[in-house]
């Protein structure tokens, strides 16, 4: 079975202002992502983004807009040789409907670990917000909360030298 980290987009992987992010030119990478993430490819974890973009829903942007954003983060992964395995995201927002895939549920990360033979005993998820680590919880991966916009470093360096416990 494979090990993987699960990241939540805005506020973990990029600079969340406070309000929706989808145009590209106000995405900006966080401090210490690229370099966390490689580490992490490096040691055979799979990558994956699980991210609520609730904007589609309430019509403030498109799937097109998340996904060029999409396109852009992996493209800068690659040029340090890091591939994200899967993103995933849940265009739906409560004010409009119901469903499974936006956290605090679970759906897409099961999604994964059925998809990628994923072992949710020793994956995490880097989320911050507490519906981030509530889908963690909820699909058996231990959660990690972190600041809004804090370098996730020494967070992966725990991961890595086994140190994390459930959070």
């Amino acid at each position: 079975m494979n090990k993987a980290i699960f990241l939540d987009r805005d506020g973990v992987i990029n600079s969340d202002p406070g309000n929706y992010t989808y145009k590209l030119e106000e995405f900006k990478i966080n401090d210490g992502v690229i370099p966390s993430l490689k580490k992490l490819y490096d040691k055979a974890y799979l990558l994956f983004i699980i991210t609520n973009q609730g904007g589609i829903s309430k019509q403030i942007y498109t799937h097109k807009h998340v996904e060029d954003i999409h396109k852009y983060l992996a493209d800068e992964l690659k040029k340090v040789n890091v591939e994200l395995t899967e993103i995933y995201y849940c265009p739906h927002h409560s004010v409009n409907e119901k469903c499974l895939c936006r956290k605090p549920d679970s759906l897409l990360i099961e999604k994964a670990i059925a998809r990628f033979n994923i072992d949710p005993e020793i994956s995490f998820m880097i989320g911050d917000k507490q519906r981030d680590v509530e889908a963690a919880e909820k699909a058996g991966v231990k959660g990690i909360k972190v600041g809004l916009n804090e370098n996730i470093e020494k967070y992966v360096n725990q991961i890595i030298n086994q140190k994390m416990t459930k959070i």
